[in-house]
């Protein structure tokens, strides 16, 4: 398997692996979301409490406002992120 095949099957898994521990098992609450936040990427973005900012960034991503986050805008996070970091290490060089 390729490294980016291994990417994302990474990150399919990690979706899955919080996604319906509270309801349907193919999108994030919002308790889920913060928890995968947490979990997975607490280095990069530190804790996850502001209870006002994982609200906000919830909001953001339900871009179909079903009151979860499912597969594609849990994506479009990651992607936001990977732009971010990538623009990151480019002003480091």
């Amino acid at each position: 398997m390729s490294e980016v095949q291994q990417a994302m099957a990474l990150l399919i898994s990690s979706f899955h692996k919080y996604s319906g521990k509270e309801g349907d098992k193919y999108s994030l609450t919002k308790v889920e979301l913060k928890e995968l936040l947490e979990s997975e990427l607490g280095e990069m973005l530190g804790k996850a409490s502001d209870k006002a900012s994982v609200d906000r960034l919830f909001k953001d991503l339900d871009s179909n406002k079903d009151n979860t986050v499912d597969f594609k805008e849990f994506v479009t996070m990651v992607c936001c992120l990977t732009v971010m970091c990538n623009d990151f290490f480019v002003s480091k060089k």
